[in-house]
């Protein structure tokens, strides 16, 4: 079920708060191979799907900061913001990429609030725990905290 805060106040509560996980999501060549034409990253583990086969993984994988970039829509089935004037990504820390996400692969994101801190010009920083599960996997696609500023 889908958190909704209103406004700062409301955001300021959330320290320590476990927002579950995000529905699945599954990752087809389609998906790997438009992420490879926007990054301009083309690396045959990615993209080339017979000489994959033969790789070291078996088949091609996803690129880690595509699994990286879906912690945006993944975050949005956890939480939705209202009553804010502005929201900017600022950035991420210990981004880590601990197992390859094979095509045909679901990920799926567990989230939690670490810290919410007030920033400048009466804004709040809302430090999160972003987990990409791997289905079947014991290790996850990626791991990483991701920052983002909220503004009245």
């Amino acid at each position: 079920m889908t958190l909704t805060v209103n406004g700062i106040p409301e955001i300021m509560q959330l320290t320590g708060r476990d927002l579950g996980h995000s529905d699945w999501k599954e990752v087809t060549q389609e998906l790997i191979d438009r992420f490879a034409d926007v990054s301009g990253d083309h690396q045959w583990i990615h993209t080339d799907v017979d000489q994959a086969t033969n790789g070291p993984f078996g088949s091609t994988i996803a690129h880690g900061y595509m699994i990286l970039s879906w912690g945006i829509p993944f975050f949005a089935e956890l939480m939705q913001v209202t009553g804010v004037g502005m929201a900017l990504n600022y950035g991420v820390n210990k981004v880590r990429f601990p197992a390859p996400v094979p095509v045909g692969s679901k990920i799926r994101l567990h989230a939690s609030i670490i810290e919410v801190r007030q920033v400048g010009r009466g804004g709040v920083q809302l430090h999160r725990a972003f987990t990409f599960e791997l289905k079947g996997s014991v290790k996850p696609a990626c791991v990483a905290e991701s920052l983002t500023h909220f503004y009245p």
